[in-house]
C-alpha cells in the first residue's frame, strides 16, 4: 500500500484531507459559477429582453461559442504557465480573476440599459471562458502530484462527479434565480459574486505545490504553441490516442446536451421542466459512472473499463432511438404527466445508462493521461486535451446542425451518434490494443474467476522490473495483466501462440515467443534480444521460469532464462528488481491441464466464478537472484496462500 492508502477507505474520504478537499470544492465552485452565470444570461436574453441583433434562437449558440473560444486561443499558454509556476499560485490567481469578472457581470446584470447589459455580459462570458481555460490544466495536473497511483482513479472520479453535479446545480439555480420577479437579476448578480468569493476563500486552504518545470521559457504565440503542444502529446502515442478518446466523449456528450430542449419539446412533448429533468438524469448518470470507476477498478488505473463504457454508450444511445421512435403526438406536458407515461421511463433509463457508461469511459482515460504523461510536461498535455475537446465540441455542433438542416430528426441523430461511437471505439481499441487487452483481463478477473490480489503494491509503478510467476494455466498472463497498474510484456512458450483466440490475444499484447535453443536457435536468441529491449525501455517484463504449464499442479524447477535476462540487463547497466508472484487455486480450472486430460475440454468442471488468487512478494535485487532462490520465494508465496 502507498503512503496514503491507509488514510482513507474510499474516494469520499479524500474530501476530509487537505491535499484534496479544498481543491475539490474550489473546482466545484468554478463549474457551478460558470453554469449559473451562463444559463441565467441565456434565459434572460431568450425570455426577458428584446435584442434585435441577438435573436433568442441564436443566443445559446453565441454564448456557448464565446465561452469555448478562449479554450482554442489560450489553452497552450495556460498549459505552459501551469508547468512553470506553483499550481496553488495559479489557482488563487484564477479565483481572484473570477471575483473581478463576476463584479463586472453584477454591474451588467443590474444595469437598466439593454445596450450596456448584453455587450458587458457577452464580454464576461468570454472572460469566464478564459478563467476556465486557465484553470483547466491546473485541475488535472494537480491530482497526480498529490494523489498516489492507487488513488488517482478515485480522485478523478470525484472531480468528474463534482463537475457534473456543479453544472447541474448551476444550471438549475441560474434558471430559477433569473426568473424571480423584479429581483431576479440582482439575485443572480449577488449569487455569482458570492460564489466567486466563497471559491477564493476555499482555495486558500490548498497546499502549496512546487512547479514541475520552473525553467520553462514561455512561448506567448498561441498558434505555434498550440501546434507544439499537440506534437508534444503525439510523442506518447497511448496518451495522444487517449486524448482523442476523451475528445470523442465530449463530442458524444455535446450532441445529447445540445438537443435536450428540442428533444423535450418536439419529441417528448414536454415543457421546460421536462428539459431540466433530462439534464438531471444525464448528470446523475455521469456522476454515478464516475464514482463507480474506483469500485470496479480495485483502486488502480483500470483502462479495461473504457471498452465497457464505449459498449454501453452505443447500446443505450441506439436503444434511445427505438424508445423515442413510436411516441405519439400529445399536448405539451409538465413533469407529472410526463413521468406518468411508462414509455418515458424507458427514455430516462436509456439516458441514465448511456451517461453512466460515459462516466466509466472517461475517468480511466483521464487517469491514464495523468499517469503516463511526463510530469514536467503534464499541464501542457492537458492543455492539448482542452484544445482537442473544444475542436470536437465545435465539430459536434456543426455536424448536428448539418444533420438537422438535412431533415434528420433528433432520434435519428442519437442513432447516428450511437453507431458512430461504436465505429470510433473499435478504431481506437485496434490502434491501442492495451484498452482491449485490459478489458478482457478485467472481464476474466471479475466474471470468469473471483480474483483476489494480495501485495500488488510490490509491482513497481515506474522503471524496469522482471516479474516471475508459476505457470498453471493458459490464462496466467491475462490474470497478471489484470493485477498490474502498467502494461506487461510476456516471454511465452511459442506453442501457446497456436491456441485459437488466445494466440491472437497474446500476439496483440506483443508477447515474445520463445522456443528451446535446440529446437529453434534463432527464435531463442530473438526472444532474449526482445526481452532486453523491453527492460532498456523501462517497461515491465514477465517470464514463467518453469518453461511450460504444470501438468500435475505442483511447482516445477525454474530454468536459467531468468539469469540470462538479468545478465544482459547488467551489461546494459540496469539494476532490474525481480518481483516474485504466485498464482493459486487455478489448477483444475477450465484453462489449466488436469491429470486425466488436457485443458479447455470441460467448461464447468470447477463450477462458475471460482476463486483464484495472486500473491506478489517484495522485489529481490537482481544481483542477488538465483533460479533456486526465486523458486523458493514463489513456493513460500504459494504456501502462504494455501
Amino acid at each position: 500500500m502507498g503512503p496514503h492508502d491507509a488514510d482513507h477507505p474510499n474516494q469520499f474520504a479524500l474530501l476530509g484531507q487537505r491535499r484534496f478537499g479544498p481543491f475539490f470544492w474550489t473546482q466545484f465552485s468554478n463549474a457551478a459559477n460558470d453554469n449559473l452565470f451562463k444559463f441565467a444570461f441565456t434565459v434572460m436574453v431568450t425570455y426577458q429582453l428584446s435584442v434585435s441583433w441577438l435573436p433568442p434562437a441564436m443566443a445559446g449558440l453565441v454564448i456557448g461559442a464565446l465561452f469555448i473560444l478562449p479554450f482554442l486561443l489560450f489553452s497552450a499558454t495556460s498549459g505552459q504557465l501551469t508547468d512553470k509556476l506553483d499550481k496553488t499560485r495559479v489557482i488563487r490567481f484564477v479565483k481572484n480573476l473570477e471575483i473581478a469578472i463576476m463584479a463586472l457581470a453584477a454591474w451588467g446584470f443590474m444595469s437598466d440599459s439593454v445596450a450596456v447589459q448584453v455587450p458587458v455580459l457577452l464580454g464576461c462570458t468570454f472572460l469566464m471562458g478564459l478563467h476556465s481555460t486557465l484553470f483547466g490544466p491546473v485541475k488535472f495536473a494537480y491530482l497526480p502530484q498529490v494523489l498516489t497511483e492507487r488513488e488517482l482513479t478515485g480522485g478523478n472520479g470525484m472531480v468528474e462527479m463534482g463537475t457534473f453535479v456543479a453544472i447541474l446545480l448551476g444550471n438549475i439555480a441560474g434558471g430559477l434565480l433569473i426568473a424571480i420577479p423584479e429581483i431576479g437579476r440582482t439575485t443572480v448578480a449577488a449569487s455569482c459574486l458570492g460564489l466567486a468569493v466563497l471559491g477564493r476563500l476555499v482555495a486558500q486552504g490548498i497546499p502549496s505545490l512546487p512547479a514541475t518545470d520552473p525553467g520553462l521559457r514561455i512561448n506567448w504565440n498561441p498558434v505555434t504553441e498550440t501546434w507544439r503542444n499537440l506534437k508534444l502529446a503525439h510523442g506518447n502515442i497511448v496518451v495522444f490516442r487517449s486524448l482523442l478518446g476523451i475528445s470523442w466523449m465530449w463530442f458524444f456528450g455535446a450532441v445529447f446536451l445540445s438537443q435536450f430542449p428540442s428533444l423535450a419539446k418536439e419529441v417528448l412533448h414536454g415543457n421546460e421542466q421536462v428539459a431540466s429533468l433530462l439534464l438531471v438524469v444525464f448528470s446523475i448518470g455521469i456522476a454515478t459512472g464516475s464514482l463507480l470507476c474506483e469500485v470496479l477498478s480495485r483502486r488502480q488505473v483500470e483502462i479495461g473499463l473504457v471498452p465497457l463504457g464505449a459498449i454501453g454508450m452505443s447500446v443505450f444511445s441506439i436503444d434511445l432511438y427505438f424508445a423515442l421512435r413510436g411516441l405519439p403526438a400529445r399536448e405539451i406536458m409538465g413533469i407529472g404527466a410526463f413521468t406518468a407515461q411508462a414509455a418515458h421511463w424507458r427514455v430516462m433509463a436509456d439516458l441514465l445508462l448511456l451517461s453512466l457508461f460515459a462516466g466509466l469511459y472517461s475517468v480511466p482515460m483521464y487517469a491514464l493521461i495523468q499517469l503516463r504523461s511526463q510530469p514536467t510536461h503534464r499541464a501542457r498535455i492537458i492543455a492539448a486535451n482542452n484544445i482537442l475537446n473544444a475542436l470536437f465540441m465545435i465539430a459536434s455542433s456543426l455536424i448536428a446542425g448539418a444533420l438537422l438542416g438535412a431533415g434528420f430528426t433528433v432520434p435519428q441523430i442519437f442513432l447516428f451518434t450511437g453507431l458512430a461511437n461504436a465505429l470510433v471505439a473499435a478504431y481506437i481499441f485496434l490502434l491501442v490494443p492495451e484498452y482491449l487487452l485490459r478489458f478482457i483481463a478485467w472481464v476474466m478477473s471479475h466474471f470468469v474467476y473471483r480474483f483476489q490480489v494480495r501485495g500488488d503494491a510490490h509491482i513497481p509503478t515506474t522503471g524496469p522490473a522482471l516479474l516471475v510467476c508459476n505457470h498453471v494455466s493458459f490464462v496466467d498472463a491475462i490474470l497478471l495483466m489484470a493485477a498490474s497498474p502498467r502494461p506487461i510484456r510476456f516471454v511465452m512458450d511459442h506453442r501457446i501462440f497456436r491456441v485459437p483466440v488466445l494466440g491472437w490475444l497474446f500476439r496483440l499484447a506483443k508477447a515474445i515467443p520463445i522456443a528451446p535453443q535446440k529446437e529453434d536457435p534463432a527464435a531463442y536468441a530473438a526472444a532474449f534480444d526482445a526481452a532486453a529491449r523491453v527492460l532498456r525501455e523501462g517497461d515491465l517484463l514477465a517470464i514463467f521460469p518453469e518453461g511450460g504449464i504444470t501438468r500435475d499442479g505442483s511447482l516445477q524447477p525454474f530454468k536459467g532464462g531468468v539469469m540470462k535476462i538479468l545478465a544482459q540487463a547488467q551489461q546494459d547497466c540496469l539494476d532490474v528488481p525481480v518481483v516474485p508472484m504466485a498464482l493459486s487455486n487455478l489448477w483444475g480450472s477450465y484453462f489449466s491441464r488436469i491429470e486425466q486430460g488436457g485443458a479447455m475440454v470441460r467448461p464447468f468442471r470447477r463450477g462458475v466464478w471460482s476463486r483464484v488468487g495472486l500473491d506478489v512478494g517484495p522485489a529481490v535485487v537482481g544481483r542477488a537472484v538465483t533460479p533456486q532462490g526465486l523458486q523458493g520465494e514463489v513456493a513460500a508465496l504459494l504456501r502462504s496462500a494455501a
